[in-house]
């Protein structure tokens, strides 16, 4: 089984980096205008997203292709 991808609210950052809400659907149709990006170290605790259909994905795994 591989690491979780997708991180919500008092998860703990498995990895430092950036990362950017995402919405549920993933498709360049419902792209999130506007994601908060935020920078996390290890075992830092994700905020609250700006609404609750959102999680927190490190940013160059949330890319559109």
């Amino acid at each position: 089984m591989g690491e979780k991808t997708e991180y919500e609210e008092g998860d703990k950052a498995p990895n430092p980096g950036m990362y950017t809400e995402v919405g549920e659907a993933r498709s360049f149709h419902t792209q999130i205008q506007n994601p908060k990006r935020i920078r996390m170290e290890k075992g830092d605790t994700f905020p609250e997203t700006s609404n609750k259909n959102r999680k927190w994905k490190k940013a160059e795994k949330a890319r559109v292709h």
